[in-house]
């Protein structure tokens, strides 16, 4: 793939993360802020010392021009690392065209990336953590997540490594498992954390964590679904009507 087409790419790459950026902002606006705001009024609510905090940004700055400026730039960065990686995966993963190289490079990215270090260390709403143990808590995420990618990167090649002995499937049966085996043994090394109050809402903490998990779910699947249609435009075009040299006159 020569350097034109990659520039091409990525540049298509980052216009489908602003526009699956633009999908998600209304699903985390939509889903997202009522529980935020359900949970900031219960933590002021608890609060006794809220009439001498000044609050530097507004909630409402926050819920909207905040959330925007951070979906829609993070949609824009992530679409171009992963439009980078779709260039490297497109011909390597399996005979699949660019429409589906990029939906199943979507959906691994949403699993590794986000999913497996979310069942283990779930997102919480306002209110739940000590902010003493904000620091543990962020590099204890980033590590799941870094074991997690790693660990989908080895099962892929074990898995390509295994087809010509065992077959695609058996071989993709075989990378799964490991895959979940070495995961689930990284969940039992890593530590618990366990920061929820007794009295929190439990239905609010999963609505919280489910909108949470359903905006990523259609910021990668957005993603997916935009950049596999922009990348089989460039990539496979549609061939050009050829003439056959009859001439065709219109009915008077």
């Amino acid at each position: 793939m020569n350097s034109a087409t990659v520039r091409n790419l990525l540049v298509r790459g980052m216009l489908a993360g602003l526009a699956a950026g633009v999908i998600a902002l209304i699903v985390a606006y939509f889903l997202g802020e009522p529980s935020v705001d359900s949970a900031i009024g219960l933590e002021e609510s608890h609060a006794h010392s809220h009439e001498h905090e000044v609050e530097l940004v507004s909630r409402s700055l926050q819920s909207t021009a905040g959330l925007a400026t951070g979906i829609l730039i993070y949609g824009v960065a992530f679409g171009g690392i992963a439009a980078l990686a779709f260039c490297f995966a497109l011909g390597r993963v399996g005979r699949f065209g660019p429409r589906a190289t990029a939906l199943l490079l979507a959906g691994i990215a949403l699993l590794a990336v986000y999913v497996v270090p979310f069942l283990k260390y779930p997102a919480n709403p306002p209110a739940v953590g000590d902010p003493d143990t904000i620091g543990k808590r962020t590099t204890l995420y980033v590590l799941m997540m870094l074991l997690s990618v790693l660990l989908t990167i080895v099962a892929v090649i074990v898995g390509k490594r295994l087809a010509p002995k065992l077959g695609a499937w058996y071989a993709t049966v075989v990378a799964v498992l490991g895959f979940a085996v070495v995961a689930g043994l990284a969940y039992e090394a890593l530590p618990v954390i366990n920061e929820v109050p007794d009295d929190f809402p439990a239905t609010l903490l999963w609505r919280f964590r489910l909108s949470a998990l359903a905006m990523q779910v259609t910021l990668w699947g957005g993603f997916g679904l935009v950049f596999g249609e922009l990348a089989e435009r460039l990539l496979d075009p549609k061939p050009a009507a050829v003439s056959t040299g009859t001439a065709v006159t219109a009915p008077r």
